[in-house]
């Protein structure tokens, strides 16, 4: 604590001015070692397998100036792994990033600096990716989002000067998952930059909107899949009353609910977070590591095996029977191009977000690259997609226009 060297010194903690910690202050500071059989598994990682306690017999947290622990290498640190400064939440019994900093370390110490006083480590972290290409995923994923953004917004401006398609059902549906993917896009883009900020209720604010964003699109991506079984597979003109005004109460209330108990249950489980366990970004999500996992790793799985059975389902209605009895080959032609169409958008708005939500354990980098482009990309290949389906309504619109003359012509 003072700046007197020590020979062969451990740990070096330097407290900050504004703690009053000289004069009749007592200051506790203890080192803890780990037993290999510890009951908390992630402990396992901690370096050397050591915590460090400093307590000056009062609480104390959100410091201006941070308290800097200096820790010594005494073994080198392999180079898959990356040094992350952490405390242990007696509250949560985990290990925990909240109000520390990234690591400062080299081949002869690690430095942590932490804006509280409690139990502290070092967790050596899998650096799953070079920071080369870390850098170039995020910048593939926030220029990916920008371009979907301007993509979705023009793609709801086409829908609403359209009279046409405004009267589609199905367009209504892809419409419904535009303006879900648009609030992703917007809470998402800023959230890197909100967490830097010292607005906790801001961060708050974009934490609930994204996860509530987040759901609704999931939740849109399997109402798209159930309304292509009811289209195809079903009935060709089935009729569902008010079923635009049902879907949409599953679309948008379900999300709403889920974020509710979320805030009931501790509001604070909404704020600044770090991106992954190999990175010390923070973002504005998610703060829970298990509500995390259940509400959104969990939904998308329910989305994700809904709509393998609907795609299979559509499969097996494509090759079967139904398909070839009395029909002239012009519209088997064109069911077939349609109903492609609408399979290559169900999968790219669901099955390309499996491979990051069920990657278990290592996740190699191409398969990053593939993720980042092709889900960054979303809104643009919707967008397309929409474009598409107004140019062939203004190219079908004459051929049902010479065919009703003709008609009359014969009559």
């Amino acid at each position: 604590m003072s700046n007197a060297d020590v020979l062969n010194r451990a740990v070096r903690v330097q407290l900050p001015a504004e703690l009053h910690a000289g004069g009749k202050n007592t200051v506790v500071f203890c080192m803890i070692q780990l037993s290999n059989q510890t009951s908390m598994e992630v402990m396992g990682n901690l370096y050397e397998h050591r915590l460090i306690g400093i307590s000056v017999g009062r609480p104390v947290a959100g410091l201006q100036e941070r308290i800097n622990i200096t820790i010594n290498v005494a073994s080198s640190i392999n180079d898959t792994l990356k040094p992350k400064c952490v405390f242990l939440d007696t509250t949560a019994n985990n290990l925990s990033t909240k109000g520390c900093k990234d690591a400062e370390y080299n081949q002869t110490h690690i430095t942590c600096s932490c804006d509280h006083l409690t139990y502290f480590g070092v967790l050596l972290v899998s650096t799953d990716i070079s920071p080369k290409d870390a850098e170039i995923l995020s910048y593939i994923t926030y220029i990916g989002c920008g371009i979907s953004l301007f993509a979705l917004v023009i793609t709801v401006l086409l829908f609403i000067t359209n009279r046409k398609v405004r009267g589609d059902d199905s367009k209504k549906i892809h419409i419904s998952l535009t303006v879900a993917l648009i609030l992703l896009n917007v809470h998402f883009l800023p959230s890197q930059a909100v967490a830097r900020t010292s607005y906790n209720e801001l961060c708050l604010y974009v934490a609930l909107l994204l996860h509530y964003s987040l759901l609704a699109s999931f939740i849109w991506m399997a109402l798209e899949g159930f309304h292509l079984y009811l289209l195809l597979v079903k009935v060709f003109n089935i009729y569902v009353r008010r079923y635009l005004l049902k879907l949409s109460v599953v679309g948008w209330g379900v999300p709403a609910v889920i974020v509710a108990v979320v805030v009931i249950r501790d509001k604070n489980t909404y704020g600044r977070t770090p991106l992954d366990s190999s990175n010390d970004t923070e973002v504005c999500y998610i703060t829970d590591e298990k509500v995390k996992i259940v509400t959104t790793v969990g939904v998308f799985g329910l989305v994700f095996v809904f709509n393998l059975i609907m795609f299979g389902m559509l499969i097996k209605w494509f090759m079967g029977p139904h398909f070839s009895k009395e029909r002239r080959q012009a519209e088997r032609n064109a069911a077939k191009k349609k109903m492609f169409t609408l399979l290559v958008l169900m999968v790219l708005l669901g099955l390309t977000w499996g491979l990051i939500f069920f990657s278990l354990g290592y996740v190699n980098t191409p398969v990053l690259y593939i993720f980042c482009i092709v889900n960054s990309l979303q809104g643009l290949f919707i967008f397309i997609y929409f474009v598409l389906t107004l140019k062939n309504i203004k190219e079908s619109a004459p051929m049902q226009s010479t065919d009703s003359q003709t008609q009359s012509s014969k009559i």
